[in-house]
């Protein structure tokens, strides 16, 4: 762990350097994404922390398009998974398929086995399907028939769904929805963003080309240098309470909040937190970690690992509010 000012500086430099990659991916996703700096944020804090992003919004607001173009931005494999009723589990990892030539069973790889993975649509399809990830996303390995691959890295899911009260949609199960690192919420644009949209794709300049500027070494080596930015003891004990409260919320003067959570965090919820945090002072070209940097990721990472109970549901009372309440009145180092 670093604590002299020097190591601090030194690791300051590292991460100006390292972090320039980041500047030329930017550039080349801001040729067809208008607007939604929140969300390429967010796909970039995913790809910086090996953790796993889901896209919820309604139709037509750039989310496949944007992890689309993040891929294309990067030399590295990429795989887009459309998500329906009917996909079956071999449709993502793969299957044993009989060679009559060779006499014998052999394996037929799924989409599942590249770089980047866009699972879109992911509640379109049942649980079976959508369970079929799981050992992907947590192990980084597949099993298939008697054999074990282990998944190549960087390995990600960035996966897009409709909200759930949308016709024809599945919700995900709580420990698949675990996985996922960042639950980010997309909204509209705003009237000038839309009117840039509008003029960029009738005027026909919306087949901009993306450029492959960025390597898998180079974000291996960004990921190595997230993991060693500084998180002070007192950081780390903002975060442990910020996922205490969303267990014990009557223990940081949070009564009200008791009868309307069914769970909090788990330490999944701490880790990623971290993570997340660390990797938002990396985007910002800083070495340590700042209150302010858990408090700017804390919605994303919590929003979908809190369970609300149907009391909180009839007073209309959602996971934005609870965190929202809690990061006012947990006590910032």
């Amino acid at each position: 762990m670093l604590q002299t000012a020097e190591d601090i500086r030194l690791l300051n430099e590292k991460i100006s350097y390292s972090a320039s990659f980041l500047d030329r991916i930017h550039t080349e996703i801001s040729k067809v994404i208008v607007g939604q700096p929140h969300m390429v944020e967010r796909l970039l804090i995913g790809l910086l922390s090996n953790g796993h992003v889901l896209l919820e919004g309604v139709p037509g607001l750039a989310k496949t398009l944007s992890i689309k173009s993040l891929a294309s931005s990067i030399n590295a494999s990429f795989s887009r998974i459309q998500f329906t009723p009917d996909l079956l589990p071999a449709d993502v990892i793969g299957t044993m398929v009989y060679n009559q030539q060779k006499s014998e069973f052999v394996v037929r790889k799924g989409p599942i086995f590249a770089n980047f993975i866009l699972a879109d649509e992911i509640n379109r399809a049942p649980a079976k399907v959508q369970s079929a990830l799981l050992e992907a996303m947590q192990e980084r390995q597949v099993t298939i028939g008697n054999s074990t691959y282990t998944l190549d890295e960087p390995f990600l899911v960035l996966a897009t769904q409709n909200p759930i009260d949308q016709e024809g949609t599945y919700p995900l199960p709580e420990a698949q929805v675990d996985r996922f690192m960042l639950k980010v919420l997309i909204d509209y644009p705003s009237k000038t963003e839309e009117q840039s949209i509008i003029r960029q794709n009738v005027s026909g300049f919306d087949n901009f080309k993306i450029n492959q500027v960025a390597s898998t070494s180079e974000i291996l080596s960004a990921r190595n240098l997230v993991r060693q930015v500084y998180l002070d003891e007192k950081v780390e004990q903002y975060i442990i309470d910020i996922v205490f409260a969303t267990r014990y919320p009557d223990q940081y003067s949070l009564e009200q909040l008791k009868p309307l959570i069914a769970f909090g965090g788990s330490p999944r919820a701490s880790i990623n937190l971290a993570l997340a945090a660390k990797a938002y002072a990396f985007l910002n070209k800083r070495g340590y970690v700042i209150p302010e940097d858990v408090r700017n990721v804390c919605h994303d990472v919590l929003r979908h690992r809190i369970g609300l109970t149907y009391e909180a549901e009839a007073e209309n009372i959602n996971s934005e509010d609870v965190i929202t309440d809690i990061l006012k009145t947990v006590n910032v180092p």
